[in-house]
């Protein structure tokens, strides 16, 4: 996957929100300048429609977690309608990519060069990196 010199990583899950910058070549991406947003999240709404059917049986669906998903959402929105973030990629894990997705504005989407559904959070940023590369 190329990734354009300066496009904004963004590494989500259900509790952590990472936003880093690529300062390397599109097809050889050196991820910096790592920025741990502060969150509030208040939508607690937006997860119940997204429960799956085992969550909805089982009552495992954390809307704590999918309300942190659609405020780094909403934080990505407010940059993207303000011209802070031109390129920005979104890896996250699937069930937080897909409540993100019900968020995005349309300056964001316009914006988004990639998405990657998986779990990165904590992970190093060489092995980000590469599965960015291997996008």
């Amino acid at each position: 996957m190329r990734l354009p010199n300066n496009a904004h990583v963004a590494i989500v899950d259900g509790q952590n929100f990472t936003v880093m910058r690529n300062t390397g070549q599109p097809l050889e991406p050196r991820l910096g300048n790592a920025d741990k947003p502060d969150l509030s999240a208040t939508n607690f709404s937006a997860g119940v429609r997204h429960q799956d059917d085992g969550g909805q049986k089982t009552g495992n669906t954390d809307l704590t977690e999918l309300a942190h998903g659609a405020a780094a959402a909403g934080w990505l929105n407010e940059r993207a309608v303000s011209g802070e973030i031109s390129d920005v990629f979104i890896i996250a894990d699937p069930k937080t990519l897909g409540e993100m997705r019900r968020h995005y504005h349309g300056e964001l989407e316009k914006r988004i060069v990639g998405e990657l559904d998986k779990t990165m959070t904590g992970e190093t940023t060489n092995r980000i990196e590469q599965a960015i590369s291997n996008a």
